[in-house]
């Protein structure tokens, strides 16, 4: 195997097949004590939520998954806990990648003329494209806040624009949750209703919108 590879198959397998894979795995458990994580009361959501924190720093746990189901068990009350998973995870990774060896991330951007101009663009307007690309549904919540602490990114930054990108999909599968009748139904189809699928496609369009206008703004320069 090519050593020049090694970033892009590990990419592959931490931030698409290992959150499905844990997606599945979390999945099942909820169908299977729906009626036990009901009866939760606060200590336990927040033992959850730390716990899931770390998951979702890790890749595991994407946070819009959480968010509907939080939503379905807790409604718009879920908001607290899942501010604490988004701006946790959010600052852990950073952390991780300031004190973790990540020569080897680094070494392959440096050797990868489109993706080293890619980080160079984001520092020119970094925090409206940490925004707009945190807006996006489908953009993996891990490997965006790794990309933006790469690029040199500030912490500041990071946490603002993460905070207004990430608010309106967590509204939104809050809602999504909120409004669903067996979790079953919830897992298998998260956007069935009209309402959420156009809301959906609102936040893909103007997250892509954004991140091509200032990314163009940041090549002119």
């Amino acid at each position: 195997m090519q050593t020049s590879k090694l970033p892009s198959i590990l990419s592959f397998v931490g931030f698409t097949l290992l959150p499905l894979f844990s997606t599945s795995l979390l999945s099942y458990y909820l169908l299977k004590y729906e009626s036990t994580i009901s009866t939760f009361g606060l200590l336990e959501w927040l033992v959850l939520t730390l716990f899931l924190t770390l998951g979702a720093t890790i890749a595991l746990c994407p946070p819009t998954f959480l968010a509907i189901v939080f939503g379905y068990f807790m409604d718009f009350k879920a908001i607290p806990y899942l501010l604490i998973i988004n701006f946790g995870a959010i600052f852990l990774i950073y952390v991780f990648y300031k004190i973790l060896d990540f020569k080897w991330i680094e070494g392959y951007f440096e050797k990868n003329e489109k993706i080293k101009n890619l980080l160079k663009n984001i520092k020119a307007d970094e925090l409206k494209i940490i925004f707009f690309a945190k807006l996006s549904p489908i953009l993996p919540f891990a490997l965006t806040n790794l990309t933006f602490a790469v690029s040199g990114a500030k912490l500041r930054n990071i946490l603002i624009g993460g905070f207004g990108g990430m608010l309106p999909r967590t509204l939104l599968a809050v809602y999504t949750g909120s409004q669903a009748k067996q979790i079953r139904t919830l897992i298998q189809n998260p956007n069935e209703g009209l309402f959420s699928k156009i809301l959906v496609l609102l936040l893909i369009i103007v997250s892509v919108w954004g991140i091509t206008h200032y990314f163009r703004k940041a090549v002119k320069m």
